[in-house]
């Protein structure tokens, strides 16, 4: 039984394996550090490198407000041949102006002397508080601690490094086999709060020991972030800093070729970690108690993904979601809402297998079993509108107290 894939929302390969553990794809070190960032005196510095053959692709958040870490690997870095990546937790170097540009310069160039690779192979990323200066000395220093800790067996040390508010680690080991052989996948994520469709709250650095080409890589990491990152909402707020990385150090020898069974199964393993991540974020949502999928077909243009981004982010359906409320009301509201026009619609409403609404209207349906169902730990809405052709999905988490306890006082 895996320990790593527990939702009923991701299919997992039979070519995959989850091994666990702490150790990295082969090719790769990490580390994690305190350096003085977190007041708690929590790790907050975490390092990881590659070989020098290491590729790599990257997505970056898609908020015109970006933090300076994500300007700086952007505009300096040779975003197909990352070695080596810097991270700190508790300050985002986010709104800090140009003194924050400089101070993800240094983390840059004291991240490239301690990987030993050039500035422009190295990746910096920041998470925590927005506005506040970031302390390059302490960033320094938790970088110079992190050199001197790197091992292959670093994933939990580097994931802790990289948490902020969430609850749990977000990590995985695999193994999958190829036509020549057995290559490994390994990833770590952060991400409880700040969390929206159009790339997520989250940083997410994925390993591989396969040998892939660059514009392989960067293929299927496009392809898998759109199914899985980009379909996760916890409270409708976009992140200056969201960057996903993943890195192939060819350890291996085993080539996934283009257009390949081995592209294809190489790909589905790598949707199955990513989508089990990105549902991992939402059920860590700040204050979280279950998630949900909502999937929407039918419809027009963009009306499904309207739509389903309505219901995701809709505080009403969150909180009944929350309180293991069956009131479909609230769905069929958030619907209406994000469609707004002159005309009714005749809009379906399934929940977990049950059709509660027809047409806009209410069906007879077992509402002793239904308000059962939407007690689990995950529920599935389904929603239906005219037309046909159009089909999306979004996960998201409910919203109660807890999200304002974390929230309300997060900066002090």
């Amino acid at each position: 039984m895996s320990v790593f894939f527990t939702s009923r929302w991701v299919d997992v390969p039979d070519a995959l394996t989850d091994v666990g553990g702490d150790l990295l794809a082969p090719g790769f070190q990490a580390a994690g550090a305190a350096a003085g960032i977190k007041p708690s005196g929590e790790p907050d510095i975490g390092l990881l490198v590659g070989p020098p053959e290491t590729v790599s692709a990257v997505r970056f958040t898609a908020s015109s407000t970006v933090a300076a870490p994500v300007i700086i690997t952007r505009d300096r870095c040779r975003l197909d041949a990352i070695q080596a990546i810097a991270v700190n937790s508790g300050n985002a170097n986010a709104g800090t102006g140009r003194p924050g540009l400089d101070e993800a310069a240094r983390m840059q160039g004291g991240a490239s002397i301690a990987s030993g690779t050039s500035e422009e192979r190295v990746a910096v990323c920041s998470t925590g508080v927005i506005g506040v200066p970031l302390d390059g000395e302490k960033v320094l220093r938790g970088l110079l601690l992190a050199k001197g800790a790197l091992r292959k067996d670093g994933a939990a040390d580097f994931q802790r490094a990289i948490m902020t508010t969430d609850v749990t680690e977000k990590r995985c080991s695999v193994c999958v086999e190829l036509s020549g052989g057995q290559v490994f996948i390994t990833a770590q994520c952060k991400g409880a709060g700040m969390i929206q469709p159009n790339f997520a709250t989250m940083l997410c650095f994925v390993q591989t020991d396969a040998v892939l080409a660059a514009e392989t890589a960067d293929l299927l990491l496009g392809v898998c972030v759109k199914r899985s990152f980009d379909r996760v909402s916890v409270d409708g707020q976009l992140s200056t800093n969201d960057t996903a990385i993943l890195q192939a150090s060819g350890a291996s020898g085993i080539v996934v070729e283009p257009e390949s069974a081995d592209e294809a199964l190489f790909g589905q393993a790598l949707d199955a970690i990513l989508r089990q991540l990105a549902i991992a974020m939402i059920a860590d949502g700040e204050g979280a108690v279950r998630i949900g999928r909502v999937v929407v077909r039918g419809g027009h243009g963009d009306a499904v993904e309207r739509a389903a981004r309505g219901v995701a982010n809709s505080p009403l359906v969150k909180t009944a979601l929350n309180g293991g409320d069956p009131n479909w009301g609230r769905v069929l509201q958030a619907v209406g809402g994000a469609l707004p026009g002159p005309a009714s619609i005749p809009v379906d409403i399934t929940i977990e297998g049950q059709l509660v609404c027809s047409a806009s209207a209410v069906t007879q349906y077992d509402a002793e079993a239904l308000s059962a169902a939407v007690k689990r730990d995950e529920v599935e809405y389904e929603i239906a509108l005219p037309g046909d052709g159009f089909e999306t999905e979004l996960f998201f988490s409910d919203l109660g107290h807890g999200y304002i306890t974390v929230n309300a006082d997060y900066t002090t």
